[in-house]
């Protein structure tokens, strides 16, 4: 068979265009369940659902046109505490429920509530191909670094030599980076927040929510019960402006207490490196752009989170960029096969015989 071009949609569009809009106001409490939230007390997921409560109202969509699907995790219980359609499906496998689901119905907001352990682990393949194909969703990945659920096992992304009930001697797994792995799959819409910085987490769900295409979240989220404290340094007020290299889109990369610290570009290598800013290289300093459709810099900005304890990270949008979505394209190849030839001479192809 021979290659055939791809129906290609028309102009790019908000993720949000095809959905029903609310004819009223809505207010946080109209998205809150009637279920008691169980989870652990100083859990990050707290704050997480309050922030995703609080700015649902604002996208003004009906709450029957919002699904979240969730996988399994203390993040997986998400659904049952948000007074919209939900499903808690199996382990790793909510992307590609909701792929399904995403493809097959235009008129909905997708959202896939997973943990470190749920998507990277025996859902990595899933997440994988979600990202690549680029559908009409929006993934958060909840990163603690460990398994709460089970009762802290260490996971994916749990750093070397942590000791925990599964590596009772040290874990001697290199961890997995989550945003290097998004841009590595080619995602279009690829972002890391924190659970304690509400206005942040809000203002990055928010573009995340309205990106066409597939929109991924890490989510740097506190387990208090069985790895608390592993990101403080990005945390506590003594050492957060040291620590946070933050993204914001066509400014200068400086952080640090009054700046003093940014990125430049290694003339020599091409790589990324921390220096101190002064008037002798203040003009070399990168200027963060998330729009650059090559995701050469926002890998390497994403190295720059350290594999070990984090002591620093990049917190922002990496990349956010625009690409036809695998939904869009399929809808509109079954929109063109109305015309095609019947079932049967397609099943028969061009070579076919009849057998007496």
């Amino acid at each position: 068979m021979t290659a055939v071009d791809l129906p290609m949609p028309g102009p790019l569009r908000n993720g949000l265009e095809d959905i029903p809009t609310s004819t009223g106001q809505q207010t946080r409490k109209e998205f809150a369940s009637d279920q008691e939230v169980r989870w652990c007390p100083g859990c990050g997921d707290y704050v997480v659902l309050a922030a995703v409560q609080g700015f649902l109202p604002d996208l003004g969509l009906r709450r029957e046109n919002i699904v979240f699907i969730s996988g399994i995790g203390c993040a997986a219980r998400f659904p049952y505490y948000l007074d919209t359609y939900g499903m808690h499906s199996i382990h790793g496998r909510a992307p590609a429920i909701a792929t399904g689901l995403a493809t097959a119905r235009g008129d909905l907001s997708v959202w896939v509530v997973t943990g470190d352990g749920d998507a990277l682990s025996i859902g990595g393949n899933h997440l994988i191909h979600a990202l690549r194909r680029n559908i009409n969703m929006t993934i958060l990945l909840f990163n603690n670094r460990i398994y709460g659920l089970t009762k802290g096992q260490y996971s994916p992304t749990s750093e070397p030599g942590k000791v925990t009930k599964s590596t009772p001697f040290g874990s001697i797994d290199e961890p997995l980076n989550p945003i290097s792995l998004a841009l590595g799959a080619e995602g279009t819409f690829v972002a890391r927040t924190i659970d304690s910085d509400r206005r942040h987490l809000t203002a990055v769900l928010s573009e995340a929510a309205r990106h066409r295409g597939t929109s991924f979240v890490e989510i740097y989220q506190n387990c208090p019960i069985f790895n608390d404290g592993a990101f403080d340094a990005v945390k506590d007020v003594d050492t957060r402006d040291e620590a946070i290299i933050g993204l914001e889109q066509g400014k200068p990369i400086r952080f640090g207490n009054g700046d003093r610290l940014g990125l430049l570009r290694n003339r020599g290598t091409g790589s990324l490196e921390i220096v101190e800013v002064d008037e002798s290289n203040i003009g070399e300093v990168l200027i963060h752009d998330a729009n650059a459709d090559d995701p050469t810099t926002a890998f390497a900005l994403s190295r720059l989170t350290d594999s070990g304890v984090v002591r620093r990270a990049p917190i922002g949008i990496f990349r956010q960029v625009e690409r036809p979505t695998y939904d869009d394209l399929s809808r509109e190849q079954l929109r063109l096969a109305g015309n095609a030839p019947s079932l049967q001479k397609l099943i028969d192809g061009p070579d076919a015989w009849e057998v007496s």
